[in-house]
């Protein structure tokens, strides 16, 4: 059996189930797949395909469907990654441009993504640890009663109202906010806290009261959810897809809510040289992943935090990573501007 011919007839056979969800015969790759040979020697190949677990026969069927080794060798032999449709292009960039923050941004994108691959989209926030000051607000709300606002590098808003030790007015505000902007801003959020102090020895003395309230909301604010956290969206999708579970779907639907593991597994993908990043049912190392894929790649300025999706290893592995890829470079797009 030669080489090209068995990557062939296992392309053929993927296909073929990823969209019947039937196990596959020899009858129907020759009447579906011009693969010019005689549906025998097909039978001579499902059979080599068999040998090297890459096929099996499910209970006493005559067809056969793809085992986890079978879709990573059909993955591995995609050489290029197909582009999205324009319309598709049009969708994603419209929805993502008309956010307004970032989990304006991020709630979009696993819709989005969800709705385009009919599976589970999951999207990390962006790592806080590599997060920057972008810009420092203080809006006066009453005498005394401070709107403080920390607009981070990756786009997120936190915000606080804190009460003043003493009235302050609007040009207070203003020559306080010229003095934390100049000190803090480029400073990763991390190290707000060792850039306070020399701040508050610039401001003048009857505002050093004021000062430090606003510093301990700052530093606040930049321990809000530093945690690493996930937003998904599309379980309705699994949910769908529970023939492709032989067991049962309960203990993704828990990793899923959890987070913990889906996070673990997100922080130790690795990208191929397409970009993206998959692993296929019992490659996934923790024990409720085992009957899922999982397809995701970085996204942001350095490419550390993850958005992807999670679903049956019967899927449709191009055009879930061309979709993936597609909508995770946009985001990057987007957060960047």
């Amino acid at each position: 059996m030669s080489e090209p011919r068995r990557l062939e007839v296992l392309r053929a056979i993927v296909e073929d189930y990823v969209h019947s969800r039937e196990p596959v015969g020899s009858k129907a790759l020759v009447e579906r797949h011009h693969l010019g040979v005689s549906s025998a020697t097909i039978r001579n190949d499902m059979a080599v395909l068999e040998e090297e677990g890459l096929i099996v026969a499910p209970h006493t069927s005559a067809g056969r469907i793809p085992t986890d080794k079978g879709y990573r060798l059909f993955v591995d032999q995609l050489s290029d990654l197909k582009p999205l449709s324009a319309a598709e292009r049009r969708a994603i960039q419209t929805l993502l441009e008309g956010a307004e923050d970032i989990d304006d941004i991020l709630d979009r994108t696993v819709r989005l993504l969800s709705q385009l691959t009919n599976q589970v989209a999951v999207v990390q926030y962006p790592h806080l640890g590599n997060a920057k000051v972008r810009h420092i607000e203080f809006v006066l709300l009453a005498p005394a009663q401070v709107l403080v606002v920390l607009i981070s590098t990756t786009g997120r808003v936190e915000q606080r109202v804190i009460t003043a030790p003493a009235p302050v007015t609007e040009q207070d505000l203003h020559e306080l906010r010229q003095h934390f902007l100049q000190a803090l801003a480029g400073t990763t959020l991390t190290r707000i806290t060792s850039h306070l102090a020399d701040t508050l020895a610039t401001v003048p003395a009857h505002l050093r009261g004021t000062a430090g309230a606003l510093g301990r909301a700052l530093e606040q604010l930049a321990g809000i959810n530093r945690e690493d956290r996930m937003v998904m969206a599309g379980t309705a999708n699994l949910a769908r897809a529970t023939g492709d579970f032989p067991l049962t779907i309960g203990p993704i639907l828990e990793a899923l809510e959890e987070q913990v593991v889906m996070l673990r597994l997100l922080s130790e993908m690795e990208q191929d040289a397409r970009g993206v990043s998959v692993r296929i049912g019992s490659e996934n190392p923790y024990g409720s992943l085992s009957e899922a894929s999982v397809v995701a790649t970085g996204y942001g300025p350095d490419a550390s935090a993850m958005v992807g999706i999670l679903g049956p290893t019967r899927m449709d592995y191009p055009n879930t990573m061309a979709a993936v890829r597609a909508v995770a470079r946009y985001l990057s797009r987007v957060l960047n501007n």
